[in-house]
């Protein structure tokens, strides 16, 4: 199945259950694929947190997420959740992705080719010049151009490509624009057939961390990530670095050694992203991978409640549980075997786990607990902010300092 609509009720339990608590994209993925769906995950909710120490966790109320769904609907926004035929493509192939983003604007340019333009807040004069230039000719060969909204190089991106498209995204809610003088940039995006997009709620006001958040976005949109100007400790490297993790191209403009805004563009280069120096130094790599598609390696795929027995069956990836005859209604909770103190399993599973991250499926050969009890317990410990979850199916456990 796919290209499947979320009904409204379903909508409304996606975002309540991604406003909730300690429920990080990471972690609602493991919540629907253990529960079926985000109203039977939503419902167990109250339990897991018992069980991991948490009784206090706070479960976003369907009041809280009509409202929000009514704010973003009063400037234009929609919610459009992974699986559904608008999410962007590129985007969800990402480990990261966010479950559900909040969309101003076109949704058609989601999932057109898009290259990302990051750099200075401070950029040169060359810098903005030649990010502008660059923008403009990759517009015209037909691709979107992504980035920030920032000031410097994001900005003249923006502007370079309102004719041919181009997607803005936030580190806050819709309704909270930064910089605030780009206000007026955002709204001629929309107006121009682009589109801005963020994960965060209605009335967020951005903060540091939200940044980088942000820039996991930038990247997880695009075929590679152009990085014109970037001091060692910039932003921009950040979203270079998601760019490796998620296995997009990474280009870098080089720079005079003197300047500091080019020894993190250098340090690219350096260390093997690509020099560009021109829009051919862009396309010629990209070109193949957007012939072939993005690589879809999500491990969520389509909205799991939305899928019949058989195709929950695949998603859940139980290879030693017989599959139960076609027609039966898998259980919204509990274990296809013979239950175990939950606590016992919880104890057992830490002692296989450390701060170096270890794939979930290496604990279910080395421990031998079945596979549903172990993604059990590490909902529990994650709940309990213990556990960390990282890139590949991996997790290590968080070290109190």
């Amino acid at each position: 199945m796919t290209g499947v609509s979320l009904t409204d009720e379903q909508r409304i339990d996606w975002l309540r259950l991604i406003r909730s608590e300690r429920v990080g994209p990471r972690t609602f993925r493991s919540l629907i694929n253990q529960y079926g769906g985000a109203s039977a995950a939503l419902a167990a909710l109250p339990e897991i947190a018992r069980r991991s120490g948490r009784p206090a966790l706070k479960i976003t109320s369907r009041a809280d997420a009509e409202r929000e769904i009514a704010a973003a609907s009063r400037i234009g926004t929609c919610f459009i959740a992974m699986g559904e035929p608008d999410y962007p493509k590129a985007l969800q192939a990402a480990d990261t992705a966010p479950p559900m983003i909040a969309v101003r604007g076109s949704r058609d340019i989601l999932n057109r080719p898009a290259v990302a333009m990051v750099g200075s807040r401070n950029a040169s004069a060359a810098g903005l010049a030649f990010a502008e230039r660059l923008s403009r000719q990759l517009g015209e060969a037909g691709y979107v151009v992504v980035s920030g909204l920032a000031r410097g190089i994001d900005t003249r991106a923006h502007k370079a490509t309102l004719a041919s498209g181009t997607i803005a995204v936030l580190a806050g809610g819709q309704d909270r624009i930064y910089p605030p003088e780009n206000e007026a940039l955002l709204l001629a995006i929309v107006e121009n057939g682009g589109a801005v997009v963020s994960e965060m709620p209605m009335g967020w006001e951005p903060r540091g961390r939200d940044f980088p958040r942000r820039n996991r976005i930038v990247s997880g949109l695009s075929y590679g990530v152009v990085v014109v100007e970037a001091a060692r400790r910039s932003g921009s490297l950040i979203t270079a670095r998601f760019a490796l993790e998620q296995g997009r191209e990474v280009f870098a403009v080089p720079g005079s050694p003197l300047d500091p805004r080019a020894e993190g563009t250098n340090d690219l280069i350096r260390d093997g992203a690509t020099l560009c120096a021109s829009i051919d130094h862009v396309i010629h790599v990209l070109a193949p991978l957007v012939a072939a598609g993005p690589r879809a390696d999500d491990t969520m795929g389509e909205p799991l409640h939305l899928l019949g027995t058989e195709e929950l069956w695949d998603e859940l990836d139980l290879p030693d549980v017989p599959r139960p005859p076609v027609g039966v209604v898998l259980p919204a909770e509990g274990s296809f075997h013979e239950d175990a103190p939950a606590d016992r399993i919880e104890v057992d599973l830490v002692a296989f786990l450390g701060p170096s991250p270890v794939p979930v499926d290496d604990l279910v050969r080395q421990s031998g607990i079945a596979i549903r009890d172990v993604h059990m317990a590490l909902l529990e410990l994650e709940m309990a902010g213990r556990l960390e979850r990282h890139g590949g199916n991996a997790v290590s456990l968080i070290t109190k300092t």
